[in-house]
């Protein structure tokens, strides 16, 4: 069962109906983001992860219901001020041609620009710690177009940076990336967050999700199944009823937390021969 929302938490969904057009993915969702966690969304494809995250970053408005942050409803605050609280990494970016690193970074000061407002120390020290934060400042002066993917990510996860925000939201970050940049990224996360950031990320891989995530959310058809630490919730019987897969769970050998083995078919009877 899905906790009712505390007035604590900067960040929730209250009995939001929300999807595309005439189609409903999810019909009265409440969903809490605890302050100051890292929070991880998962469940199998088309179960709403993304339309949720859409959501909270008020991308999408609900047909019914609402999304708050800091107390009001998202969609009466202005996009630039709602741009100042949250920042948005989305699943696909693509970069103008042309264009360095640091010019591409410093695309995230957008929101405190006003027309006649000249740059200022304050934004050259966000874009400065922004490029530092994500391990790229020997790269501003590279064009973002000749730089390999996981670098290129990082690009992207530095601009959110530089609009200093205390949330922000990561849909599928560590896509398409091998698995030393999905590390790099998910350690680069977790740094953020014991920083005092509220991280919330839609992710595919399970196990990356229970070792780095402090808070899960496991949602399927456009619900929410279960909530809660990785350890608490992620069990054999709700990696099954969430994404219909045979498993065992077992502890990490590295971190201790769950990670899931799937069993897969007739795998038993190999192994013991």
């Amino acid at each position: 069962m899905t906790p009712p929302p505390t007035a604590a938490s900067r960040l929730r969904a209250d009995a939001a109906t929300i999807g595309y057009d005439k189609r409903v993915i999810s019909e009265q969702l409440t969903v809490e983001i605890p302050d100051a966690s890292f929070t991880v969304i998962v469940g199998p494809n088309a179960c709403g992860k993304s339309t949720l995250l859409r959501a909270l970053s008020r991308l999408l408005k609900p047909a019914a219901g609402r999304v708050v942050l800091d107390g009001s409803d998202i969609h009466s605050l202005k996009a630039k001020e709602v741009a100042q609280r949250v920042g948005l990494l989305p699943q696909s970016s693509i970069a103008p041609d042309g264009i360095t690193v640091a010019d591409l970074v410093a695309r995230g000061r957008y929101p405190y620009q006003k027309l006649i407002r000249q740059w200022t120390d304050a934004d050259e020290h966000a874009v400065a710690g922004a490029l530092g934060a994500t391990g790229i400042t020997e790269l501003s002066g590279r064009l973002v177009d000749e730089l390999s993917g996981g670098q290129r990510q990082r690009v992207w996860v530095a601009m959110a940076l530089a609009q200093e925000t205390g949330i922000l939201l990561l849909d599928e970050p560590t896509t398409f990336l091998d698995i030393t940049h999905q590390i790099e990224l998910m350690e680069l996360f977790t740094d953020l967050n014991e920083q005092g950031r509220t991280l919330v990320a839609v992710l595919h891989d399970l196990n990356h999700a229970a070792r780095y995530a402090t808070h899960l959310i496991a949602m399927r058809d456009g619900r929410v199944v279960a909530e809660g630490a990785p350890a608490d919730i992620v069990t054999a019987e709700l990696v099954h009823e969430v994404f219909g897969l045979r498993c065992i769970v077992v502890p990490d050998p590295v971190v201790g937390t769950p990670q899931v083995v799937p069993i897969g078919r007739d795998r038993g009877r190999a192994i013991a021969t």
